[in-house]
């Protein structure tokens, strides 16, 4: 099926979901909406999330998507399941469960989730993992503007990152789930961190993984050609394409879109 693959999140931080499923699945059309205007999403109702989504969902049907990827924890937390219920004739796949079924199928006893104050405050990672694991929360806010003003390589972002990360290594995590779609641009500082033993789980590469079984087990996948990206924004500033290069790893033209 020569139909996209859409995305959304609430600003540029879905990309690096965006990028992980441009991996994984090579020749596969992708139709990218970053909300920038509207940016953050956790600082809204859950009234105010769910209408913003269903507004990008719109505009994604509009554009012939075959299955949308929800890029955003805060949108997947509070509007995922009314999208479900809505456009019954189209896959939805969140950032959330992908990232819990890998935590839980490599943890050995404590689960560490870290996130935004928003993510970590809805509790819905742990809700997800349920009871068999200890888990342990740590919202991060800092790193976030970390990663968008380029700051990862600094030294002192390996001094923020260990005084975030102090409460989990004290309570022994063995599994720490990157709660966050900015995180993965930190992940070799969050690994050296918290140690080589300790598994991360990246919640891009798990939705990319998960896009890819889904895509197969529907017989809906594209093979053998020439791959098309669009990226969208609701609002473009002035040096969004040198984050957008940042987190995907190549150049691409920009779109802006007003929603109505």
């Amino acid at each position: 099926m020569t139909k996209p693959i859409g995305i959304f999140d609430s600003g540029i931080g879905g990309l690096t979901v965006a990028r992980e499923i441009i991996t994984t699945l090579p020749n596969e059309d992708v139709i990218y909406f970053g909300d920038t205007a509207r940016v953050p999403y956790g600082s809204k109702s859950k009234e105010t999330i769910t209408r913003f989504s269903k507004e990008i969902v719109e505009f994604l049907l509009e554009k012939g998507v075959k299955l949308i990827v929800v890029a955003c924890n805060t949108a997947s937390s509070n509007a995922l399941s009314e999208l479900k219920s809505v456009y019954k004739n189209i896959p939805f796949v969140g950032v959330i469960n992908p990232g819990v079924k890998k935590a839980l199928s490599v943890a050995n006893r404590v689960i560490g989730i870290i996130g935004t104050k928003a993510t970590i405050g809805s509790a819905i990672y742990s809700t997800a993992l349920g009871d068999k694991y200890r888990v342990i929360q740590k919202a991060c806010p800092l790193l976030v503007p970390i990663v968008e003003e380029g700051l990862v390589e600094k030294s002192f972002t390996e001094e923020i990152v260990e005084f975030y990360l102090y409460s989990l290594k004290r309570e022994r995590v063995d599994t720490l789930i990157l709660g966050c779609t900015h995180y993965p641009m930190l992940k070799s500082v969050i690994q050296n961190v918290m140690g080589s033993e300790v598994k991360l789980v990246d919640s891009a590469v798990e939705v990319a993984r998960f896009v890819r079984i889904l895509l197969n087990k529907k017989d809906i996948k594209n093979d053998s050609r020439t791959p098309k990206y669009n990226f969208y924004f609701s609002d473009i500033t002035g040096n969004q394409n040198t984050l957008v290069e940042r987190f995907l790893g190549r150049k691409v033209e920009l779109s802006k879109i007003t929603l109505d």
